[in-house]
């Protein structure tokens, strides 16, 4: 059992960054036909063979290492970012019989709450400008929202009085979205921010930062950066139909899943970049508070039930 255990965590790895570099050229596809475009459509069929070329072009090219940069900081800061997001794959509550976490939500949570470090690292050891203000936004950001994503969490966890996610997906009698439609939406404004993705994408802002807290790498240390952002996306997307949408292992949780992932992209072809200060209005001042609305409700429904 125990050497299933590993090999089942090893494939979820190799698959998990498999999936992310088909994620990108998802990504590139629907931007081209959303923007009237072709995308890519060269290296293989259709452009199959984007993202091995991509990451070929990428591992192979030489590395710039600031003269004025943290070193050590500077060169592990993306890989930590990339660990943090593979350890959340391990989580899935797919492999039951193999990999079931007791405490799986406190792992989440756990974990989530570590993923800013990266980010404000690399900032702060690259000595740039540029990186600095990017790491800090960063910060603010995550900060402001992952207390929003915890208590869209708790009130889950009330519902279904367990911490482990195979407990939370077979105690779904219907759709999850149907009886939590005020949550689900939170925690989808929530997750796009905590993704940095557009139009809360203010860590990057390609148009006032350059490339935001990753202005100074390059090669293949930009590229671990990028993987470990887009397999956030793949892992939200996952999560989001666990806690939300009732997906077990069946192609209809993959259709949920898809769909999902798709949503993230879209919005990246459709908003435009909102407005610093409006951000962190929208989360102290309208999200956290109907947050806690609804947790305090949930409190309510589960203390009445016992009774």
């Amino acid at each position: 059992m125990k050497l299933m255990q590993i090999l089942s965590m090893i494939s979820i790895l190799v698959f998990s960054l498999v999936g992310v570099a088909f994620i990108t050229l998802l990504e590139r596809k629907i931007l081209g036909y959303m923007q009237i475009r072709l995308g890519p459509n060269k290296v293989g069929t259709e452009g199959i063979l984007q993202p091995f070329s991509d990451a070929i072009k990428l591992y192979t090219k030489e590395m710039s290492w600031p003269v004025q940069s943290n070193f050590i900081a500077f060169f592990l800061s993306p890989c930590l970012s990339l660990t943090l997001s593979l350890v959340m794959t391990t989580l899935m509550p797919y492999m039951k019989p193999l990999i079931n976490m007791k405490l799986a939500m406190l792992m989440f949570l756990s974990v989530l709450g570590l993923g800013v470090y990266p980010i404000l690292i690399s900032g702060w050891a690259s000595n740039s400008n540029y990186s600095l203000i990017g790491g800090m936004r960063a910060l603010a950001q995550t900060i402001s929202y992952e207390v929003s994503l915890v208590f869209i969490l708790l009130s889950m966890l009330l519902m279904t009085s367990s911490l482990s996610f195979y407990s939370i997906l077979m105690t779904q009698k219907m759709f999850f979205f149907f009886m939590t439609l005020i949550p689900f939406l939170l925690w989808m404004f929530s997750s796009v921010a905590e993704l940095n993705r557009t139009p809360f994408d203010f860590a990057e802002g390609e148009s006032e930062l350059v490339s935001g807290f990753n202005t100074e790498y390059s090669s293949s240390s930009f590229a671990i950066i990028f993987m470990a952002e887009y397999l956030m996306i793949l892992l939200f997307s996952m999560y989001t139909s666990v806690f939300f949408l009732k997906s077990s292992n069946n192609i209809s949780s993959m259709m949920k899943f898809m769909m999902l992932m798709f949503f993230f992209i879209w919005i990246r072809a459709t908003l435009p970049r909102y407005r610093y200060d409006k951000l962190m209005n929208l989360s102290w001042k309208f999200i956290l508070p109907t947050a806690t609305f609804n947790l305090f409700i949930s409190i309510f429904l589960t203390v009445y039930s016992k009774y």
